[in-house]
């Protein structure tokens, strides 16, 4: 009666906190682990604390629930004998030991109105865990070997990838178990036959081609899938990458003149300014008084842009090998323009500003040659090829 009214109590008083409240809530709707989380916080920002005496009462009894339930949730899935629940007893054992593991460093936990420390029953679970660590395992082997030896699924040699990993996490070294992440691992694969055609009438640069076939600098995150552009004669492949040219579009080249006149008001040396009768003028200095004398002058400006584009029109196809089916296409169009501004005048150059000054420091340059266009096109290019083989997925 007396613990009950006490509790009571520290209730009124501290429920209103919104940490002891949260707490306090998922403990009552049975969310354990979170009551567990939020009163471990607290407590190791400061156990002695008076505010937080509620969080030890809320610890111990999350705690011996939680416990309870792990438990009783334990026995059944025992009882139950089906191999599939061995990885749930397995990691509940684990849990009911991490939890004792982050309570005892905040002990002793003492609430002081009872005069006492909170209780918490501990138990070594060690031996428990090595075995439902020995079954696990066994049996993860077992069903992971047996999808590796039995299926011809791609996507059960993942799976089975992925089982003989965690494996190998939990008991490193049981077994052959590395040999057969590897042998899951080259089952699992997707091997894709890389060609490319050119149904242009210009010629695609030798570098450009090397440069959109070297798969090594898309930095594709695909564990999964392996390119090939020279097919190796042992592998039998299951897609095929097309990159085809349909167009490759090069203007003339092209010279744009703009001729401007520009006039301008600009300084043309000075005279001294002078009363009405004709007196120069001086300052408190005895210094004559000078004025600026200006003067219009006129400047024909020619500016000259030499312009050339390209434009490549293509597309990215994948192709199903096993079925013969196309899966899916994409378009590929990139440009690049030559753009070169440079620029010639007549008359006086001080009608000029001085970006237009600039201009005329450039001289006129070689155009660039239709193979250097294309291959300029090239980096935009492969930034979108890189796009379009992240974004595609064969599973």
């Amino acid at each position: 009666m007396k613990k009950t009214l006490l509790l009571s109590l520290l209730f009124l008083t501290f429920l209103s906190c919104g940490g002891v409240k949260k707490t306090q809530e998922a403990l009552n709707l049975g969310n354990y682990r979170n009551a567990i989380d939020n009163a471990l916080k607290n407590l190791a920002e400061n156990k002695t604390k008076k505010s937080h005496q509620p969080y030890i009462l809320l610890l111990e009894e999350a705690y011996k629930k939680n416990t309870e339930r792990e438990l009783q949730e334990i026995a059944f899935l025992k009882k139950d004998g089906n191999p599939a629940n061995l990885e749930s007893i397995f990691n509940s054992y684990n849990n009911l030991k991490a939890i004792q593991q982050r309570i005892k460093p905040l002990l002793p936990l003492r609430l002081y109105e009872e005069n006492r420390n909170a209780k918490f029953s501990f138990k070594n679970y060690d031996e428990e865990i090595l075995a439902a660590k020995s079954q696990f395992s066994e049996f993860l082997y077992a069903s992971a070997t047996e999808a590796l030896n039995t299926s011809s699924s791609k996507f059960e040699y993942r799976k089975a990838y992925e089982d003989f990993r965690y494996l190998n996490e939990i008991t490193p070294g049981y077994k052959d178990t590395r040999q057969k992440i590897e042998e899951a691992y080259n089952k699992g694969l997707d091997y894709v036959q890389v060609v490319m055609t050119n149904d242009s009438e210009q010629i695609v640069p030798a570098k450009l081609e090397s440069d959109l076939l070297n798969f090594n600098t898309y930095g594709i995150n695909d564990i999964w899938t392996v390119y090939h552009t020279s097919p190796i004669k042992d592998i039998s492949y299951d897609y095929e990458m097309q990159l085809a040219f349909r167009e490759i579009n090069i203007s003339p080249e092209q010279v744009r003149e703009k001729e401007s006149s520009i006039e301008k008001q600009v300084i043309d040396g000075y005279k001294y300014a002078e009363d009405a009768q004709g007196n120069i003028l001086k300052d408190s200095l005895g210094n004559k008084i000078k004025i600026d004398k200006f003067k219009t002058v006129k400047c024909n400006f020619y500016q000259f842009t030499q312009f050339k584009k390209v434009q490549v029109v293509g597309n990215v196809s994948f192709l199903d090998l096993h079925t013969q089916q196309q899966l899916n296409s994409y378009p590929l169009v990139s440009e690049f323009v030559f753009d070169h501004v440079y620029a010639r005048y007549d008359g006086d150059k001080r009608a000029l500003e001085n970006e237009l000054i600039d201009l005329l420091k450039v001289s006129a340059v070689s155009f660039p040659s239709n193979e250097q266009m294309v291959y300029d096109a090239g980096e935009d290019l492969k930034l979108k090829l890189k796009s379009i083989i992240s974004q595609h997925r064969f599973y």
